[in-house]
């Protein structure tokens, strides 16, 4: 073959394994983009005129995903609950809890009896604050005991995660940019190189053949190929093959271990925190229930705590009074309660061990397991990557062939200028 005709035009046949490289790079990078922003859907006429990224517009199904994970193979509320000793919650609060009911007792009986509150002897007030936190220990013993006991009616850890996934939208992206961050790092790099391969072959046979259809072609075929074969490379095969020295398997199972450690700490420092566990048991849908086990609690320590004095101060009280004081005295312990059981966050942490047991059964997972955590964002939607990549690559096909090989397009389709 006489290639003598290249003449002064070789830049331009250089430049197509180059630019079929960027091709491929760029459109795996649009292709990533576009899986996780925009984060809210951006356009006209939703959905057909406009975009939003595809893990927040399934959140619900991905945040479903994360959560079977979590609770069928890695912790439940059980697991999470039974770490706790009654013993040693007890002590962590038992400060707060004292200093608080010596408030609420001074404050309730001031503001319902101010004058019998004063003139009652000091000895009297003592012992009545005493008994009351004495009766604190058993408070949280209880209920912690009551918590336990009927953990599936006031506990939904499995409503926790999805509420705090759905809701934020920027931390569901977070788990899988984190955790597939090697991965999407590879899709992007890979596509240069791919890309640059594919341009090679584009190049030679321009070379032979000078058909206006070619460039487009190649275009259309990079765009698609550097992006299934980026995903065919993490995925597949899920377990280690020997292929003479080579150890062939899918990026992502061969970072087992590091995505394990990733995932562990950002569920833990993001999603269930002790903060979180200790706002959806006091918040969530089922608080009322709990709330009701601490008016109890408190109802009957109010009872003890007052015997010794009710025969000097009961007639003065009046029945009325005192339902209306016990009453006072359960409401201003639910509202101090997340105060007082925020001391108890640095003992939680410790004891839950929340990331290093997540890390730890992330690494065991089977393969058919772990990749449940990742592939689920690419799997359904998966050819909507590829499309956008084989459409980018074919509009950057006609651009070559508009702009670098112009005399070729004008002779087909004539002169644009």
């Amino acid at each position: 073959m006489d290639l003598g005709w290249l003449g002064g035009d070789v830049w331009r046949y250089a430049s197509l394994p180059v630019i079929s490289a960027v091709v491929g790079y760029a459109t795996n990078l649009v292709a990533l983009r576009m899986m996780f922003y925009p984060i809210e859907f951006r356009g006209v006429l939703r959905p057909y005129l406009g975009w939003q990224g595809i893990v927040p517009r399934k959140a619900s199904k991905m945040t479903g995903v994360a959560v079977d994970t979590l609770t069928d193979a890695l912790i439940n509320e059980h697991e999470i609950f039974s770490r706790i000793d009654s013993e040693e919650i007890g002590a962590v609060l038992d400060g707060p809890m004292r200093r608080e009911i010596d408030a609420m007792a001074e404050s309730i009986m001031m503001r319902h009896h101010p004058w019998l509150w004063s003139h009652l002897p000091s000895v009297v007030k003592a012992r009545i604050k005493h008994r009351l936190k004495v009766r604190t220990g058993r408070i949280v013993a209880a209920v912690n005991h009551d918590m336990r006991a009927n953990l599936t009616y006031l506990f939904d850890l499995d409503g926790m995660i999805v509420r705090a996934l759905v809701r934020e939208k920027e931390l569901l992206n977070q788990i899988f940019l984190q955790t597939g961050h090697a991965e999407f790092v590879f899709i992007a790099r890979s596509g240069l190189v791919f890309g640059f391969m594919f341009g090679l072959v584009q190049m030679a046979a321009w070379l032979v053949w000078h058909g206006w259809w070619l460039l487009p072609l190649f275009g259309l075929l990079v765009g698609w190929a550097t992006n299934w074969l980026a995903l065919k490379m993490i995925f597949s095969p899920r377990r280690a093959r020997r292929i003479g020295p080579w150890r062939i398997q899918g990026l992502f199972f061969r970072r087992q271990s590091e995505v394990a450690e990733d995932y562990g700490r950002l569920v833990a420092e993001r999603v269930l925190t002790p903060g979180a566990l200790i706002e959806e048991l006091l918040h969530g849908p089922y608080a009322d229930k709990l709330h009701a086990m601490v008016r109890a609690e408190v109802d009957q320590a109010i009872d003890e705590a007052l015997a010794v004095s009710r025969p000097g101060v009961g007639w003065t009280l009046g029945a009325l009074d005192y339902e209306q004081i016990k009453a006072e005295a359960e409401a201003e312990t639910i509202a101090r309660m997340p105060d007082v059981v925020a001391n108890a966050e640095p003992y939680l942490r410790r004891v839950l061990r929340i990331r290093e047991t997540l890390t730890e059964r992330l690494r065991g997972l089977t393969p058919h397991q772990f990749e449940a955590m990742l592939r689920p964002a690419f799997e359904e939607d998966e050819w909507i990557l590829v499309a956008v990549g084989a459409a980018l690559g074919m509009a950057v096909g006609w651009f070559q062939l508009i702009v670098v090989f112009y005399d070729v397009f004008a002779e087909r389709f004539g002169a644009l200028f």
